[in-house]
């Protein structure tokens, strides 16, 4: 272990998940994701080049976001960060790290910090569980799109559905992968990609990503859902939530879930 370590905090105004997903791709570190925003990276690397691409990154799209990048003296900070992670109970669901005990009277799910994105904490996230747990039943085909860590269809999974899955960046869909592993889990086919590339039609599509890229692949989310099926989307900022909702009109709106600034759909086809 190294004398030193340094830790980068990153704490954008908004857009959290592209903050996110940037500094997954710019770091091969665990990323904390703290309730209030922010994002902490710790490596035994200099962490400043990856500050800077942060810095320059909200410059462009013209975001407010503070950063800051210490070096620290290395006192384990793995064990540290690991008591810093917390479990989480949504709806019938309990998500932990594999470090902590699961409960007998919910469905466990195991999600270890990574680099992909959905841990249950974010609002997204909780949401779109909180969405699974109430309307998607055993024996349901599942599509879920931009996997993520793979928390959604885990979920889908644990309660005993036939999974396929999705996401642009390789490094999700292994993630993903890895997570069914460690909750004994399947899932039925995987593809790096969208929505589009699905051949066949489900009983529920999810899709927690951002706003932009739901209003981008709306019609590639309801072409491959059935008649009758459920859609959940999400990764919605409330001020971006009448320009999606304009993209599904031709859906049934089921549910609004709000949690904060973030908002969490369900229409049925």
């Amino acid at each position: 272990m190294s004398e030193y370590y340094y830790e980068l905090t990153i704490n954008p105004q908004n857009n959290y998940e592209l903050f996110l997903e940037l500094l997954s791709a710019l770091t091969n570190e665990a990323i904390e994701e703290c309730e209030d925003g922010t994002l902490i990276a710790r490596s035994e690397e200099d962490l400043s080049d990856v500050e800077f691409g942060i810095l320059e990154f909200a410059k462009r799209l013209n975001i407010n976001c503070t950063t800051t990048c210490i070096k620290k003296e290395n006192q384990d900070w793995i064990e540290n960060y690991k008591k810093s992670v917390k479990s989480v109970e949504v709806g019938s669901f309990f998500i932990r790290p594999s470090w902590e005990e699961k409960k007998e009277d919910k469905i466990d799910i195991i999600i270890d910090p990574a680099l992909s994105f959905g841990s249950g904490h974010h609002e997204t996230t909780s949401s779109c569980i909180l969405a699974i747990d109430q309307f998607v039943k055993k024996d349901n085909e599942v599509l879920d799109v931009g996997c993520g860590s793979g928390i959604l269809s885990i979920a889908a999974a644990k309660l005993g559905c036939g999974v396929d899955i999705c996401d642009t960046d390789e490094v999700c869909i292994n993630d993903t992968i890895e997570n069914f592993k460690l909750n004994n889990a399947t899932f039925n086919n995987s593809w790096i990609g969208s929505a589009n590339k699905a051949t066949k039609q489900y009983d529920v599509v999810i899709a927690n990503i951002v706003a932009d890229v739901l209003v981008m692949i709306h019609k590639d989310l309801k072409k491959c859902l059935k008649d009758g099926g459920i859609l959940i989307v999400s990764g919605i900022l409330d001020k971006h939530l009448d320009r999606v909702l304009s993209k599904f009109k031709d859906l049934k709106e089921l549910e609004v879930i709000h949690k904060n600034e973030w908002v969490t759909v369900v229409f049925s086809k």
